[in-house]
């Protein structure tokens, strides 16, 4: 060939590259922008809202900007980690080395870092609309394939999808070869003319980066990806990215080869359509001379399973970290004032935190300071057991009590519900006769108002994203059919959900261990005895809660353990809420029991409740 031409081609192709790359910066750039325009909207009108909602976008919104970023720091180490398996050779070492470090400063390697950046701001942007603190469980097959098929989890998919192709196109162009371009050329055998032949070898990565798009999009359903849990021991950021590191790159491998796997399946079965299409579509021909990938021994291919592996762990880990991340940025501790010095900060207080319906996130926040303020701040207690001047009302304590009793005597109440509707064959009590149910004598709000949001809520964002939405004009006949409204005589229908209903719940332990601390803190450091008039209803409430999970165990299928998988990022930690709620109940009452001893038999309970206690008392429960 002529090297003037080849000058010339290598000119234009640097000048293409170019201009792609500072399109790619501008789209971005546009990315960045709406999110900010967006974030600022969103604080202008929580400035106009109440504080509780300006704490929120303070909180929650600025953790989640903090994940991203952390996220797209994290890039560049992945990617050159991606870099030096790709160019892999173990019998030239030193070549190996000196081909990543050209390749880690060429101008391709910058540019997928910058397509990498947008699919990252586009991952954290999902993740924060569509996280969920309350796991979404559904009750049939029929109720999980109308979820998996609602207009808002279709476009999820198809998002992952196209993020999964660029991803996927990045790691084309940086393993380069045969896997660089979409087109190549190549000789015809009858004529001998040099004409543009489709790559399949590209097309495979680039439809494999689809396909594990739409199965990481649809793992996120199943296996409650987005769900996200407040772990009871409270760690560091750092050492808890670090303990979770390992396991997200075992997740992305073994993801990775299963999706590798089916992929080559599909492949194999109905790879001849796609590859018809396109190559019809741009008008490339295809090149008789190689074996077709969608042969077996086309797909017996160690180098490219190889890269499609790596690539594709490339993929998943860089989603995965995303979803890390934030987990760990929103669920970080954050210390609520007990009580406020000026009045316009009153609705940030703790007290008044913990009472919040509409932000679940932030009650979820509160009960974690609860728990953590019961434990180890000796003058945050004292500012509990504090009374107010003038008046000498103890309003702090008396708020946090009576939200935590609350708490815990509606889901006593859920409970008890179910299990009456166990006893009469699996057939719902009639709202009647719920109502006429024995309740506590602990002061309550509104029956389900505590958790209305976040039970029965379908159409909060923050508690339950890939709920249908039956009266969305999007929503399809079939889709009505399949997730339409409950029959009154079915278990799914109303609160009592179970086996569903301590899965569904928030975790508990928080209040329970919160007020149990209080209350043993409260015999040495309760100079004003305010502790004292609600502890009767606060062992009277922890007592019937623990009857109330004994009796549920006892139920068919209740206590046995759910089966552990071999790797998931999901969190399933709400398979095992009810073993968990136990226990901390039972902390609980030891930790009042061997606070107070003997002096509980001062205290104005029942008979039933006394027996009981004394059996803690003795260490014979």
């Amino acid at each position: 060939r002529d090297p003037g031409k080849n000058r010339c081609c290598i000119k234009a192709s640097r000048r293409r590259l170019y201009i792609n790359c500072l399109c790619v910066i501008r789209i971005n750039v546009i990315i960045v922008e709406r999110l900010c325009l967006r974030l600022k909207g969103c604080m202008k009108c929580a400035c106009a809202r109440p504080d509780s909602h300006l704490i929120y976008f303070q909180v929650v919104i600025w953790r989640a900007v903090a994940s991203i970023a952390w996220s797209v720091l994290l890039l560049p180490v992945t990617a050159a980690v991606f870099v030096l398996l790709s160019r892999f050779s173990l019998f030239h070492p030193i070549q190996w080395i000196s081909d990543c470090t050209s390749l880690l400063a060429a101008s391709s390697t910058v540019f997928s870092l910058v397509v990498l950046c947008g699919v990252v701001l586009i991952t954290g942007f999902f993740n924060l609309e569509f996280y969920t603190l309350v796991p979404a469980i559904p009750c049939s097959r029929m109720a999980l394939l109308g979820t998996v098929l609602h207009p808002r989890q279709c476009v999820h998919s198809l998002v992952y999808c196209t993020m999964g192709m660029l991803v996927m196109w990045c790691a084309s162009v940086t393993i380069g070869g045969r896997y660089s371009t979409l087109g190549t050329p190549c000789r015809q055998s009858e004529s001998g003319e040099v004409v543009t032949c489709l790559n399949e070898y590209h097309l495979f990565i680039l439809l494999a980066g689809a396909f594990m798009g739409y199965s990481h999009s649809f793992l996120g359903v199943v296996q409650n990806m987005y769900y996200v849990s407040f772990q009871p021991i409270q760690q560091y950021k750092y050492p808890r990215f670090k303990g979770c590191l390992p396991m997200v790159v075992k997740c992305s491998v073994i993801q990775a080869l299963y999706s590798a796997r089916n992929f080559a399946a599909f492949y194999f079965f109905f790879g001849y359509a796609p590859k018809t299409w396109i190559s019809s579509t741009l008008n490339l021909q295809i090149d008789s001379s190689i074996q077709p990938l969608d042969s077996l021994t086309g797909l017996l291919d160690f180098s490219l399973l190889y890269h499609l592996s790596i690539s594709g762990t490339f993929l998943y880990l860089t989603w995965y970290l995303t979803v890390l991340l934030f987990r760990i940025c929103v669920t970080e501790a954050y210390s609520f004032p007990v009580q406020s010095t000026f009045t316009e900060d009153a609705e940030q207080s703790l007290p008044k935190v913990l009472a919040e319906k509409n932000t679940l996130v932030m009650k979820f926040l509160a009960l974690q300071d609860l728990a953590l303020l019961s434990h180890h701040s000796l003058s945050r207690r004292l500012e509990v057991f504090s009374l107010s001047q003038p008046g000498g009302h103890a309003h702090n304590w008396n708020a946090i009590s009576r939200e935590c009793l609350s708490l815990l005597s509606e889901l006593t109440q859920r409970l008890v519900a179910h299990q009456d509707a166990v006893a009469s064959n699996g057939r719902v009590k009639s709202q009647s006769d719920i109502a006429e149910t024995p309740r506590l004598s602990v002061p309550l709000r509104t029956p389900g108002s505590v958790f209305k949001s976040s039970v029965g809520g379908a159409n909060n964002a923050l508690t339950a994203p890939f709920t249908p939405d039956v009266n969305s004009p999007f929503s399809s006949p079939a889709i009505r059919r399949l997730v339409g409204q409950q029959d009154r005589q079915s278990p799914c229908f109303g609160t009592e959900q179970s086996p569903h209903i301590m899965r569904r719940g928030p975790k508990l332990w928080s209040a329970s261990t919160g007020l149990s601390h209080l209350v043993a803190a409260s015999f040495s450091e309760d100079q004003f005895g305010v502790v004292q008039t609600t502890l009767p209803n606060v062992l009277s409430c922890l007592v019937v809660l623990l009857e109330a999970v004994d009796r549920h165990f006892k139920l068919p299928h209740a206590s046995s353990k759910p089966v552990r998988t071999i790797c998931s990022m999901g969190d399933s930690t709400y398979k095992t809420l009810r073993f968990a709620l136990r226990a901390a109940l039972k902390t609980a009452i030891y930790k009042i029991t061997t606070t107070f001893g003997e002096h509980l038999n001062a205290v104005n309970i029942s008979t039933e409740h006394r027996k009981r206690l004394q059996q803690f008392l003795e260490f014979k429960d």
